[in-house]
């Protein structure tokens, strides 16, 4: 059984759900960043664009699952760059939807 599962959400129809507890400070979702040239941004479809942010000058790529994860004001997760992955805020109940704040993902 995975740690967590893609259902039904707001990022083109789908979302991230919990496959089981999860302890706050634990990873919950372990990124796996495609790090893009700006000519290879710029050749994406535009289906693809919403799931790319920049990071310190460098333009990513997110990949299944952390790519659904949605954003909420008040996320159960943080988005830590250091260890490329979604930190529980929290505890997460298994079935739970995984969202973060989307807004602080790019840093200036």
């Amino acid at each position: 059984m995975s740690d967590v599962l893609i259902g039904k959400g707001k990022l083109a129809g789908k979302g991230v759900y919990a496959g089981r507890d999860f302890k706050k400070g634990e990873v919950v979702v372990q990124y796996n960043l495609k790090p893009l040239t700006q000519e290879e941004y710029e050749k994406l479809p535009e289906s693809e664009m919403e799931f790319t942010h920049s990071y310190r000058g460098q333009i990513f790529l997110y990949q299944e699952p952390e790519k659904y994860v949605n954003h909420s004001d008040s996320p159960n997760t943080y988005q830590d760059h250091a260890q490329k992955a979604d930190i529980a805020l929290g505890d997460i109940k298994k079935g739970e939807m995984i969202t973060t704040d989307a807004r602080k993902d790019d840093v200036g």
